[in-house]
């Protein structure tokens, strides 16, 4: 991760090119193809990525897909995109069942790969795609974006310059409502068999790997998943009905191997929050505050202050000229950047690593990682303890 300060403008007469190869078109097929096309504008990559190939199932809507996002060629199997000698990156966008087919193939095949989270269905998974990738060798990458939202990597820099001190909680909660609604339908994000968990591996995943993003790794944990709505109509019926098999949210505590406690909370039931992100982290020293609805402001609480002026700060990260990570290549200052850009940051890491051959954080061992307490939280919802690590 390129850290501070404005980007040099390239050009690309001499630039090596890569050339990417995506499954999947829909929500977030979107937001990287978005990505892919816009970072060698923007940010000094050192290979210019070539969108070559989009997949899917359905040959009608991945072909619009390749129009609408500037594609070049169309494919309804993965199988050949990951053969096909031209390929150099594999991006995987697919439900979470076809993750690790996809990914255990690229790498076997020589291809650097980018998945989304969660990284698989169950931690055996995980481990297999984590092996393959190290037996092959490949840069391997696993699409928390979060991470490199300006604010949040911001947040890393101070506490790990000991502007916190030590650390005794991190708090998260991720909050959303779009099945609220209990004529929604049993898409397959609500089937365990494709999805692996609701809630829970969706957006608590995030807020994990947030956490131990910036504080450290967990020793141990306690949760409690819960649905709340049983059964959903099947899709394309108004009498017939399919059970959930997934969760609607899920609580949970954990400890940190330094101490700290955690406290989560993830759900998709929260009427009136669409994508609510909110971190607060207390140390001895001052305290972090971010929330991604006011994602490009960082509140920071200074024990240190003089009495008279404490007091939580606002952290501008739009300001400075580009001191802080990633907005230098964007706009002038007080300018704000949102969602999009932080898949932008992401593919721009993507490409350094492929082209340095080493892999960037998070890797698929950190999907890993965070596949074992994904698994450890529903362990101890079942049998009603602690879970340690």
């Amino acid at each position: 991760m390129i850290e501070n300060g404005p980007y040099q403008e390239k050009t690309y007469q001499t630039m090596k090119t890569l050339n990417v190869g995506m499954i999947g078109y829909k929500f977030m097929g979107k937001t990287h193809s978005n990505a892919w096309r816009q970072v060698d504008k923007f940010f000094p990559v050192s290979a210019k990525p070539i969108l070559h190939t989009i997949c899917g199932r359905d040959k009608k809507g991945v072909t619009a897909a390749a129009k609408q996002f500037g594609w070049s060629h169309v494919s309804t199997r993965w199988q050949d995109v990951v053969a096909n000698p031209e390929i150099d990156i594999i991006d995987i966008n697919t439900a979470n069942d076809t993750h690790a087919e996809i990914a255990i193939a690229a790498a076997k095949a020589g291809k650097a790969v980018l998945c989304e989270k969660p990284l698989a269905l169950t931690v055996k998974e995980a481990t297999a795609m984590v092996d393959a990738a190290k037996k092959a060798g490949v840069v391997n990458m696993v699409c928390h974006n979060y991470r490199r939202i300006p604010a949040i990597a911001q947040a890393r820099k101070m506490i790990a310059a000991g502007d916190l001190g030590r650390i005794f909680h991190y708090r998260a909660r991720y909050l959303q409502d779009w099945i609220i609604d209990p004529e929604f339908p049993l898409v397959w994000r609500l089937q365990s068999k494709i999805a692996g968990s609701g809630t829970h591996g969706d957006i608590n995943a995030h807020i994990i790997d947030l956490g131990r993003y910036l504080v450290g790794e967990l020793s141990e944990v306690c949760g409690h998943l819960q649905t709340f709505i049983k059964e959903r109509p099947l899709p394309g019926s108004k009498t017939k009905k399919g059970k959930v098999t997934v969760d609607d949210a899920v609580i949970t505590l954990g400890k940190f191997k330094n101490g700290a406690l955690a406290c989560l909370e993830a759900s998709r039931f929260a009427a009136g929050r669409k994508n609510h992100i909110q971190i607060e982290i207390n140390g001895s020293k001052g305290s972090l505050v971010f929330d991604f609805e006011d994602m490009n402001r960082l509140k920071y609480f200074n024990r240190a202050d003089l009495a008279d002026r404490q007091g939580y700060h606002d952290i501008l990260v739009t300001e400075g000229g580009g001191v802080h990570p990633y907005v230098g290549a964007w706009w002038p200052p007080g300018h704000i950047i949102g969602y999009e850009h932080t898949f932008v940051h992401t593919i721009f890491d993507f490409i350094q690593a492929v082209v340095k051959g080493k892999s960037i954080q998070p890797t698929f061992v950190d999907g890993l990682q965070n596949q074992k307490v994904l698994e450890a939280v529903e362990k101890s919802s079942k049998q009603r303890r602690w879970i340690k690590l």
